[in-house]
């Protein structure tokens, strides 16, 4: 079974941040600019929450508020759903199905060292299932 450790090996542990104080606006150009779906929130080492664009859509977009001089603080998601590398993508889809989330920070020691998203999981698990089934037939024809 996969891990998280196995994920990020794959994928790269890029990590990208915002701090509390800045505008919506900007946290979305991070995102933008960088072809994700959430950012986390930073103060210097400290994870302080997480924002998405469920969060951008359900706390600014539908409440008419302005995304330029809305701080992100303001509707960030807090605190933040986390799992070690050695978690399975298992239990990391159970967490995010439970939770309600699409977002998951890997923090080991304090130290964040990726996100994993809903998206790379299932990429993951379908990966994982062809090399099985592969193997399965390989089996069933020897």
């Amino acid at each position: 079974m996969s891990t998280v450790k196995d994920l990020l090996s794959e994928k790269g542990g890029a990590v990208f941040s915002v701090q509390p104080g800045q505008p919506v606006l900007e946290a979305l150009r991070v995102m933008a600019d960088a072809g994700i779906g959430s950012v986390l929130v930073m103060r210097g080492d400290e994870l302080l929450g997480i924002l998405s664009e469920r969060d951008y859509a359900r706390k600014v977009v539908l409440l008419g508020r302005a995304s330029h001089d809305t701080p992100v603080t303001d509707i960030m998601s807090a605190p933040v759903v986390s799992v070690q590398p050695a978690t399975g993508i298992h239990t990391c889809m159970r967490l995010m199905t439970d939770q309600r989330i699409r977002h998951l920070a890997v923090v080991s020691d304090g130290a964040i060292l990726g996100v994993v998203s809903i998206g790379d999981l299932v990429k993951r698990m379908l990966a994982d299932q062809a090399v099985e089934i592969d193997q399965l037939k390989q089996y069933i024809s020897s």
